[in-house]
């Protein structure tokens, strides 16, 4: 007969558990919070590593992507923040060499990897922690006709680092418009932060976008209207 072990749950009842023999089923069933809480501090603390060393030297960037949103979402609901596995910034081409020996100090270097420059931690260089450069007054992607915006397109966050303004953001997310796009769209919109104002600064095309977005997703509220 195969042995159990009891495991109690949350609201304090047991249940059975199988023991050695399925106990690597059972690591895969079970949520790892733990990981995904380290996971989700890494990239904070990969953040504000690379954001200091780039204010310390003087080098103008904007934070860009999920940590932009978050910042913007922080100042009108905290709670709605939502997590983000990247740390995407804008730079100037000319400023990557000067960028490049600002990280070096913590343990970063600069690489290219698939045409796409970056900034990868030396002990673990893997694409997947590292700091994604874009860069700014380029287009993102040969698909994508209109060039990212500049570095003077940014304020200081609440949370210490420079940030790209809110339009700009915008547009670069309806730009890029995959699937967590949009979600992160949505979370501009239940905010209040696109508002008609904002929508009327848009391109056609990327109002369309807009448009879909707010159309297609689920509302509590009154959804704006532009």
């Amino acid at each position: 007969m195969r042995k159990t072990v009891d495991v109690l749950r949350l609201d304090g009842s047991n249940v059975c558990q199988p023991d050695e023999a399925s106990s690597s089923l059972w690591r895969r069933v079970t949520p790892d919070f733990e990981a995904a809480f380290i996971a989700m501090e890494d990239v904070e603390q990969r953040l504000r590593r690379f954001t200091s060393a780039m204010d310390q030297a003087g080098v103008p960037y904007a934070i860009i992507g999920g940590n932009a949103v978050a910042a913007w979402v922080s100042t009108i609901d905290p709670d709605a923040i939502r997590s983000t596995k990247d740390v995407d910034v804008l730079l100037r081409r000319a400023d990557l060499s000067r960028a490049a020996r600002a990280v070096d100090g913590i343990g970063m270097e600069l690489a290219e990897v698939s045409g796409v420059p970056m900034f990868l931690e030396r002990e673990n260089p893997s694409p997947k922690r590292a700091v994604h450069v874009i860069i700014a007054d380029e287009p993102v992607r040969a698909s994508q006709p209109r060039s990212a915006p500049g570095v003077e397109s940014a304020r200081r966050s609440h949370q210490g680092f420079q940030v790209i303004d809110l339009p700009e953001l915008v547009c670069m997310k309806l730009e890029a418009n995959r699937r967590h796009d949009q979600v992160h769209i949505e979370d501009l919109l239940r905010t209040g932060l696109i508002d008609a104002e904002l929508a009327a600064q848009l391109p056609e095309d990327l109002l369309e976008r807009l448009r879909h977005v707010r159309d297609t997703m689920e509302w509590l509220t009154e959804p704006p209207k532009f």
